[in-house]
């Protein structure tokens, strides 16, 4: 059995903190309309679109067209952290217990920095690490901030 490792990525931005975790904590519903390139639909499975325990399928641009379902794990509005688990979609082909944690630290002012944490189990020692995944939360992470930005 492999070991379980993470990769992280911390970026600045310059929206506020509040309207950055906004979207990740009930309005994931307008990430295709601010990253249409990157993602072509998200819908809520079972639940809403703010409980723990809320499922949803996202239909991601990765290179080609990839579904991915995914639960709310965890919500902490004073953290404004979010934890994602993976449940099906190609990541899972290669990786277990492949999670997304987001934490936005920051104020309403302008500017926020966000840290994304993805811990992860290769099924086999030979697999690379997934930075595809990382590159993709990083692009995304870019143009919600720019479309906050613009909208602001």
């Amino acid at each position: 059995m492999a070991q379980i490792a993470k990769m992280e990525l911390q970026i600045e931005l310059k929206s506020s903190a509040e309207r950055f975790y906004g979207i990740f904590r009930g309005k994931r519903y307008l990430i295709p309309e601010m990253c249409p390139d990157l993602v072509k639909n998200v819908k809520v499975i079972k639940g809403d679109w703010e409980s723990v325990g809320s499922i949803k399928e996202w239909t991601l641009v990765t290179g080609g067209c990839e579904r991915m379902r995914e639960i709310v794990e965890a919500i902490d509005d004073e953290k404004k952290s979010i934890t994602f688990t993976t449940l099906e979609g190609d990541i899972t082909k290669d990786y277990n217990d492949t999670k997304a944690i987001l934490e936005v630290s920051g104020s309403s002012r302008p500017g926020c920095s966000i840290k994304w944490t993805v811990p992860y189990e290769k099924k086999n020692c030979d697999l690379p690490d997934p930075s595809k995944y990382i590159d993709f939360l990083q692009l995304i992470s870019q143009k919600i901030d720019a479309y906050l930005s613009k909208t602001a």
